[in-house]
């Protein structure tokens, strides 16, 4: 058990965690909060996907003309990245800024989340990922969008679709482990200003994993973001490679999900005795 004292001498209160969220809970059906946190994660999704991939075109488009022209891989990454920050910083009290399907999923596997919730805000950032690509294409228009990609995640020349699975996986952990991390309740509760600050570590986190994936994958670890752009591209190699875009952001949220909960947060057993016990675990 872990306490801590004040300035002052007085004791403070021993941390508890909050109990787990209820994995169905039809009640929140009629809350009118779901729906919103549903629209916010649909329209965040959608900025998400049109500003990156808006960025993927245009750097194409102006390397062709000038092999020096364009912001190069240094400025995808940023784009992707800068942009999770945005949206989590303005989206996280509303409906949990997680813009992303693997997000979700892990999670949903760590009780933060009921299957309902869970449910529907996949679909509205499929639904958002789709919208977002289908915005591009019309801005750039359907010849220049299909001539540069789409933005579509493929499986680079040269590397294996396990390579690429691998890449995917890793990414997709740092990336989970990253948002396990800074919003941690036991470090919110110790340290007032992590609420304000994770953002910024989240976003840096996809920053990074894109810098070590683009030149292999191109860099999914979200499958909103690899599904939409291979709707409206549509060609033969973006779905023949799609699955990896799928099995690998998921199967790595829930190693994060693992790695944070069971090993590094409380441990196996203490993980184990706090489904049981509704949450009363001391950490």
């Amino acid at each position: 058990m872990e306490t801590a004292a004040t300035g002052n001498g007085a004791k403070s209160k021993d941390y508890r965690d909050p109990p787990p969220a209820p994995l169905v809970n039809a009640g929140e059906l009629g809350k009118w909060s779901l729906y919103r946190a549903v629209i916010a994660e649909f329209v965040a999704t959608l900025l998400f996907v049109y500003v990156t991939l808006g960025t993927v075109i245009g750097h194409k488009s102006s390397s062709q003309q000038d092999a020096c022209g364009g912001v190069g891989v240094l400025g995808i990454a940023w784009s992707f990245g800068g942009m999770i920050f945005v949206l989590v910083y303005c989206t996280a009290g509303i409906s949990g800024g997680h813009v992303n399907p693997a997000v979700t999923f892990g999670l949903l596997l760590a009780r933060k989340v009921s299957l309902v919730r869970a449910v529907l805000y996949v679909v509205a950032q499929c639904l958002g990922g789709i919208c977002g690509a289908g915005l591009v294409r019309a801005f750039h228009g359907g010849a220049r969008y299909v001539r540069y990609g789409g933005g579509a995640n493929e499986l680079a020349a040269g590397y294996s679709s396990g390579a690429g699975l691998a890449a995917e996986i890793v990414g997709t952990f740092v990336l989970v482990y990253t948002v396990f991390s800074a919003t941690d309740p036991k470090r919110k509760a110790r340290d007032s200003h992590v609420p304000v600050l994770a953002p910024l570590p989240i976003g840096f986190a996809v920053f990074m994993v894109h810098l070590a994936t683009i030149p292999v994958t191109g860099t999914g670890i979200n499958p909103a973001r690899s599904l939409g752009p291979a709707v409206v591209y549509n060609q033969r190699k973006a779905w023949e490679d799609h699955w990896i875009f799928w099995v690998g952001p998921l199967l790595g949220a829930a190693i994060a999900m693992l790695y944070h909960q069971f090993v590094l947060r409380a441990g196996a057993a203490k993980a184990l005795a706090s489904l049981r016990n509704n949450g009363n675990v001391y950490a």
